[in-house]
């Protein structure tokens, strides 16, 4: 019998060509959809590595493409870029990265499987790589990043989170996950310390602290680490220290990059809503966490 693998690379002998393209599927009775950037002068003949990039709340796949410059960056590396869209009212959704109630929750949608589902299709679209599927998202999408490295580990080889904690109990892992996780000392949406009294109720997470240091439990890091800073060359206000364990499980790394003065904002590109805070200049997100995917690849394949 062929694997989901294999059966992807014989479907995708002529993959998707250069360009933006839209996708729909229909996942648990919903119909959803994503959105997939394919940069030019890619190897036809692959296999090709992918970054799914998860919205925020309240927003959807093509506000995500505009904030992070991602595709920018695949052009310059070479990799397939994937804006899965979530659910909700208009053009207002959200991913169930755990961790939410009250108007939230009011349909408990299985983002999981939609993101196995998605690979499933996008195998049979293009010579997907299976061992380099990466995840990054953004304050309620980062947090499905996290959800995402606890509940697929099999698929998702490393995640690199913004502004979004975990905000689901994760079990044993079969295996190590590296976690790359951005976050800003002043983020008012996410709060470092987790939530406060500004948080609505009905949601809930873990603080940054928390978040990291689970993860360096579950991919079983040695005590200790590194800490350095990034030097201050932009002077917006911001300062950024990189806090990494020592390898783990499978090679696992747990890296936190601390943004002291920062709001709740892609590191390195602008932002033009003034009351999410300040973003810094002094690193770039998508450089940081693409030599980190780089580096991680899905052992034992």
């Amino acid at each position: 019998m062929l694997s989901w693998l294999t059966l992807g690379i014989v479907l995708a002998a002529t993959p998707l060509p250069s360009g933006l393209h839209e996708r729909t599927l229909c996942v648990d009775g919903l119909r959803r959809s994503y959105l997939v950037y394919v940069p030019q002068a890619m190897d036809p003949t692959g296999p090709w590595p992918v970054v799914m990039a998860f919205h925020g709340a309240g927003a959807n796949a093509r506000q995500m493409l505009r904030l992070t410059g991602l595709n920018e960056k695949a052009d310059q590396a070479r990799f397939v870029v994937v804006y899965p869209e979530g659910t909700g009212v208009g053009p207002l959704k959200t991913f169930n990265g755990g961790g939410r109630g009250g108007p939230m929750a009011d349909r408990d949608v299985d983002d999981v499987s939609f993101t196995a589902a998605l690979l499933d299709d996008l195998a049979s679209l293009i010579p997907l790589d299976p061992c380099r599927v990466f995840a990054t998202g953004i304050s309620n999408g980062g947090m499905m990043c996290h959800r995402l490295a606890a509940e697929l580990p099999e698929r998702i080889a490393a995640i690199a989170p913004v502004a979004g904690t975990l905000a689901v109990t994760p079990a044993p892992l079969p295996r190590g996950v590296s976690v790359m996780h951005f976050h800003g000392r002043q983020d008012g949406i996410v709060p470092w310390n987790g939530p406060n009294l500004l948080t609505p109720r009905f949601l809930t997470f873990l603080s940054v602290d928390a978040t990291i240091e689970t993860w360096r439990r579950l991919n079983e890091c040695p005590e200790g680490g590194m800490v350095s800073e990034y030097e201050n060359i932009s002077r917006d206000g911001t300062f950024v220290r990189r806090h990494a364990s020592q390898p783990g499980r499978d090679g696992a790394e747990v890296v936190l990059l601390e943004i002291e003065g920062g709001g709740h904002t892609w590191p390195g590109r602008p932002t033009v809503l003034l009351f999410l805070g300040k973003t810094t200049r002094d690193i770039s997100a998508n450089d940081l966490m693409w030599n980190f995917f780089e580096q991680h690849p899905l052992p034992g394949r």
